[in-house]
């Protein structure tokens, strides 16, 4: 299957404002970087991963707004565990702003606990500062 950065691009950009949506060379250049995978389904959705050692990074999760509370997001969670875990890595780590509370609730249902505590690190016109919550979970069986 060949992967369009522009259409991820896409997707991210109706999905995120704050942190700010990733533009299609951003996702180009990590979908290049051999350590990072994506979990896709169609057009609805798309989650990249990265590997370093035995750590498993979310780096970003998109569903389309118009197709949320579906369970694709969850899928996509699975579909990034199994990947993780088939290629040696031992934990998880995602992080998330603080008032997303639908990411949130997402990612504690996947089994995910706070680690720790960005104070004030994202932070957008009219909006003011929002922390960004370090969330963390075991992959091993």
């Amino acid at each position: 299957m060949t992967v369009d950065p522009g259409a991820l691009a896409d997707l991210h950009r109706r999905c995120f404002t704050l942190p700010r949506p990733w533009t299609r060379t951003e996702i180009a250049v990590l979908l290049d970087d051999p350590t990072v995978f994506l979990c896709q389904i169609g057009d609805s959705g798309f989650l990249l991963g990265r590997i370093v050692l035995d750590e498993a990074e979310v780096l970003t999760l998109a569903v389309d707004p118009g197709k949320r509370r579906a369970g694709l997001g969850a899928r996509l969670m699975a579909d990034y565990h199994a990947i993780a875990a088939g290629r040696g890595a031992l934990r998880s780590f995602l992080e998330v702003a603080a008032d997303n509370a639908g990411a949130r609730s997402l990612y504690e249902g996947a089994g995910y606990s706070l680690q720790g505590r960005r104070p004030r690190y994202y932070s957008a016109p009219g909006r003011g500062s929002v922390d960004a919550l370090i969330l963390g979970k075991s992959l091993l069986p």
